[in-house]
């Protein structure tokens, strides 16, 4: 079972990632430095390290899904 708490909502605009907020310091709406292409490649498998530009916060994205990114930590 995954864990809730290592899940963050993104949304995909225009063909570039954001989050409503920073999990981390609550910065609102934050570009990520992914694109969407990037998700299947990380749906096979590969890990990716994502760096918030807000912060420097760098979690590991491990899976995803249409709607959430999966963390290395929990982030709620």
């Amino acid at each position: 079972m995954i864990p809730f708490s290592h899940t963050w909502p993104y949304d995909i605009i225009l063909g570039d990632m954001y989050v409503q907020y920073c999990p981390f310091c609550d910065h609102e709406n934050v570009l990520l430095p992914m694109k969407p292409k990037e998700l299947q490649i990380v749906r096979d498998g590969k890990k990716k390290l994502l760096v918030f530009p807000c912060c420097s916060a760098s979690p590991t994205v491990i899976d995803n899904d249409n709607d959430y990114l999966l963390f290395d930590r929990a982030v709620r």
